[in-house]
């Protein structure tokens, strides 16, 4: 059994014990995990999406240490968080990520290991380093890391340009086997990152998958290229995705306007410097009639309040809800502008009407998750204290069901964390002068959560 290792691993990465150390303890044969199972696929065949409850397939189970193979790394995560990915491989839709796995295993003797009854879930961690295999140069046992969910070989020529368009490709926890939510996890070299040594392990684990998504989606060279002064419309700005864009969009010299649910919410936002807030639910905007067609004259009055708020149409439509949001999207961003869209949280069937597309010149471009120089910069710019964590709430690992759940009814803001091998919160930070110097700004951001 797991207990007695990874007790004393977790007491030596509390007492940040030297790399040595770490390196030189026994790990364990077998772990905890938050796992689905192959055998519940069809839990919820014939149900409707809300009854759905991943309450009922998350479980947390004792299951085998991962194989460690070349160029990959075994980390002890102190801290994960909740993702949709990790709702959808619940929920078993769109379809079930054991058909992922099964894939995987057919391409090679390494990837038949991720080919299992169970799929160990999350693609967000701030971890210690435990074992790395053969290959592995740049990291050590005790370096304390973010990972962001990337997996990536880079045998193939298509990802030498941007790792994202590998066929390869694969995102961590989701696509593959062996993720965050568990007492040992196994990584890329390449999905590794320091850690901030300002941020506790809960606030290091929320940035990954949807800080970095956020950066290449309006940062990098990839998509939407945001320029000073571009007026950036941001569904949901107090979320996860949300949140970290309204961070890149201030700290680029652009102008957010942020559509958020609550007059609280907008006054939140309006602590971190945005001044124009649409509460959606107070001006009551409805997209879609009783029978689900779309409501065009509801999608212009929603543009008519963002010209009253900045006097022209969106430069940048950050997208991401999806279907119920996706129609007014397409309409109101300006003549020759950019919807750039990284998910579909409401339904990936979208309709909108394509005359305001082609007549108005306007680009559509799909964005997903960052390529690993994307994800580093976006660290780094966390390391320098220019974005900072979004994150509501932190629950243990036995109940990630339960934040699970949570996020797939829209009943969060911000980020869930899941606290793995750290015992409560506000553990890990390292540097406390550089934390007191930005204290201030976590604070605001954290409160918008």
């Amino acid at each position: 059994m797991s207990a007695a290792p990874m007790d004393a691993i977790r007491t030596a990465i509390l007492e940040d014990a030297p790399g040595e150390v770490i390196a030189g303890l026994p790990l364990p044969d077998s772990m905890r995990a938050a796992v689905v199972r192959k055998d519940d696929e069809h839990l919820f065949d014939g149900l409707a999406d809300k009854d759905k409850d991943p309450r009922r397939s998350l479980h947390i189970d004792e299951v085998p240490l991962p194989p460690l193979g070349p160029n990959e790394v075994l980390i002890a995560p102190m801290a994960s968080a909740i993702n949709y990915n990790t709702v959808w491989t619940a929920l078993f839709e769109p379809v079930s990520t054991f058909r992922f796995l099964e894939r995987f295993g057919k391409e090679s003797e390494l990837g038949a290991r991720h080919d299992l009854p169970y799929h160990v879930v999350g693609s967000d961690a701030a971890a210690v380093v435990l074992r790395t295999g053969p290959g592995v140069t740049q990291w050590k046992p005790g370096d304390r890391v973010t990972v962001h969910c990337n997996y990536v070989d880079l045998e193939q020529p298509e990802g030498h340009e941007d790792s994202m368009l590998d066929p390869s490709q694969r995102i961590w926890g989701f696509e593959t086997n062996f993720g965050s939510l568990a007492d040992v996890s196994m990584v890329k070299a390449n999905q590794l990152m320091p850690m901030p040594t300002h941020l506790s392990w809960e606030e290091a684990a929320s940035l990954g998958l949807v800080m970095a998504t956020s950066y290449r989606m309006l940062v990098g060279s990839n998509a939407a290229q945001m320029k000073q002064g571009d007026i950036v419309l941001i569904w949901g700005a107090s979320g996860g995705i949300g949140g970290f864009a309204t961070q890149f969009v201030l700290n680029g010299g652009g102008i957010p306007v942020c559509v958020v649910s609550s007059e609280e919410k907008a006054e939140l936002l309006r602590r971190t410097g945005v001044e124009h807030v649409i509460d959606r639910k107070a001006e009551d905007y409805q997209f879609h009639d009783e029978n689900g067609a779309p409501d065009y004259s509801e999608m212009r009055r929603f543009g008519k309040k963002i010209r009253e708020l900045v006097g022209q149409d969106p430069d940048i439509v950050f997208e991401h809800p999806g279907r119920t949001t996706f129609g007014a999207s397409v309409l109101v961003c300006k003549r020759g502008g950019t919807i750039v869209t990284c998910a579909s949280t409401s339904g990936y069937l979208h309709e909108y009407d394509n005359r305001h597309l082609w007549m108005r010149l306007k680009r559509i471009l799909g964005s997903h998750f960052a390529n690993y120089s994307e994800a580093w910069q976006a660290n780094r710019l966390v390391d320098l204290g220019m974005i900072h964590p979004i994150l509501s709430e932190t629950r243990p690992l036995e109940e990630v069901g339960e934040a699970a759940y949570q996020v797939h009814h829209n009943l969060h803001t911000g980020k869930l964390g899941i606290l793995v091998g750290a015992p409560e919160d506000g553990l890990g930070v390292r540097d406390e002068v550089k934390r007191a110097k930005h204290a201030e700004q976590i604070a605001v951001f954290r409160s918008i959560s």
